[in-house]
């Protein structure tokens, strides 16, 4: 079966995009459970990232087209079908092709500094860009799901509280119903905290750039002579700053902290920029309550291979763990004096270059 969809893909991209693949690679990176990703070699050496796209829409593809024509350093454009599209249809799903720009992740490093400072380059760049008429309909706000977010987290808060006797015979359900049951305190506070403080969002608008939404570094592929390239843009949103900024502040994945070494010289790169530490918190929070609930659904999916549940496990464990999301969300919410909102926090890279 899974041999079937990649010579159909393959024969999809000779005759859509005009490449003729001698190899397609699977390629296992990555955590969307919609999409499928091959390297593809063409004889003549070319190396495309070919993927099967099944949730979202094709907005990053639109963004990244759109940041690459602005000049912004970093950003693989894709390419155009045959018909001057930027993805074609493969069984209700989008099939797209960008250049393969490197073997290299940042996950596995090495980063050198100058790859840190091209980091917050890349980001400022992208913050940068005028948002346009055409793209704003196609982007949706930073956030904005926050709802479902919290009625994901309580319902599944719910189910381990009290879970079926079926369900407890599973030894990773058992095991996952004392983590949550561990830190049930902190994620009722934060569900509370998101839930009350999106109403200084609506009312405390930061600037709206592009951000990408996801810019952790396994989404940050590593160059020659400190470049890098900031890749998978299908979280894209229209938000503030600390939407992005939040996985180099906050700290987002627990196995790959940034020191403040690494982080000074993000910032570096990235320039001044005056950081509210209220919005920063609620981003954290959010994505905290999104990965905690997402990641455990899949562990308790008994339908799922056991490799993914247990992957999806480790990952809860980490996010839950002290130097986790969970416990670094927490952690910025109770750092907000309740008596008031604080005011923006004025971030010094020392050079005034960046976004402005």
């Amino acid at each position: 079966m899974v041999q079937d969809v990649a010579r159909q893909v393959a024969e999809q991209v000779r005759t859509g995009f005009g490449l003729q693949p001698s190899t397609m690679e699977c390629v296992a990176f990555g955590a969307d459970e919609h999409a499928r990703l091959w390297l593809a070699q063409t004889a003549d050496g070319g190396r495309y990232a070919v993927k099967l796209s099944g949730g979202g829409t094709p907005a990053g593809l639109v963004v990244t087209a759109y940041l690459a024509e602005q000049g912004v350093p970093g950003i693989a454009a894709p390419l155009r079908a045959a018909d001057g599209r930027l993805f074609i249809d493969h069984d209700g799903r989008r099939l797209s092709v960008v250049p393969w720009v490197s073997d290299q992740r940042a996950l596995d490093g090495p980063m050198t500094g100058a790859h840190w400072r091209a980091y917050g380059e890349v980001l400022a760049a992208v913050h940068a860009v005028p948002v346009t008429d055409g793209l704003s309909p196609l982007l949706p706000a930073g956030g904005a799901g926050y709802p479902s977010i919290v009625t994901a987290t309580r319902a599944m808060a719910a189910r381990l509280r009290d879970p079926a006797p079926a369900d407890l015979a599973d030894p990773l359900v058992a095991e996952l119903a004392g983590v949550w049951s561990a830190v049930a305190d902190r994620l009722g506070a934060l569900t509370r905290e998101v839930e009350g403080r999106a109403v200084e969002q609506r009312d405390r608008p930061g600037p709206i750039v592009v951000c990408h939404g996801d810019p952790h570094l396994g989404n940050l592929l590593l160059g020659a002579d400190g470049q890098v390239w900031l890749i998978d843009w299908d979280d894209a949103v229209l938000a503030p700053p600390e939407c992005d900024l939040m996985f180099v502040l906050g700290g987002v994945l627990a196995f790959a902290p940034i020191t403040p070494e690494q982080q000074q010289a993000v910032l570096a790169g990235y320039g001044r920029t005056d950081v509210d530490p209220v919005r920063l918190a609620w981003f954290l929070a959010v994505r905290a309550l999104d990965d905690v609930s997402n990641w455990t659904r899949q562990a308790l999916d008994l339908d799922a291979e056991t490799a993914d549940r247990d992957r999806a496990a480790r990952i809860v464990r980490g996010l839950v763990s002290p130097v986790g999301l969970v416990t670094l969300a927490d952690a910025a919410m109770r750092g907000l004096d309740p008596r008031r909102v604080a005011g923006p926090a004025s971030v010094h890279s020392g050079h005034p270059a960046g976004q402005g």
